[in-house]
């Protein structure tokens, strides 16, 4: 029998299917989410919020010529994608800080919009100090 061995590389990689807020005002993309919804194929990303939900759409572009888009960054070392977006922060009041963490994400077909993906946010510190 011939053993057919493949190296290991995945150290370090996020493989849990989750978009996350980090205290840098940035929204990551994990590598498996990365990789399950080919964000190889999108330059872009276009945010929407939904105030009284509390809830964040992403919509992955290529299009240079939308005028409110913020660049996919794409991990060197192959580990996902990642957004600055300090102004949706500042525009919207959200403190990462009480938002930061990881977050199960919804597909939702949205009309005149089209595909979102969507986050709905919990606030960290209140969490924390509810009872169990």
């Amino acid at each position: 029998m011939e053993l057919l061995f493949e190296k290991f590389s995945g150290t370090n990689a996020r493989l849990d299917d989750r978009i996350s807020i980090t205290v840098n005002r940035a929204f990551g993309f994990t590598k498996k989410y990365f990789d399950d919804n080919k964000l190889s194929n999108f330059k872009y990303v276009v945010l929407f919020y939904d105030k009284k939900n509390m809830a964040i759409g992403f919509q992955f572009i290529n299009d240079e010529k939308e005028p409110h888009k913020f660049t996919l960054i794409r991990s060197k070392q192959g580990y996902g994608a990642s957004v600055v977006a300090t102004s949706f922060f500042k525009t919207y009041n959200l403190e990462p800080k009480k938002f930061r963490g990881k977050y199960p994400w919804k597909r939702k077909n949205m009309p005149e919009i089209g595909r979102l993906f969507i986050i709905y946010l919990k606030d960290k510190e209140v969490a924390k100090k509810e009872p169990s």
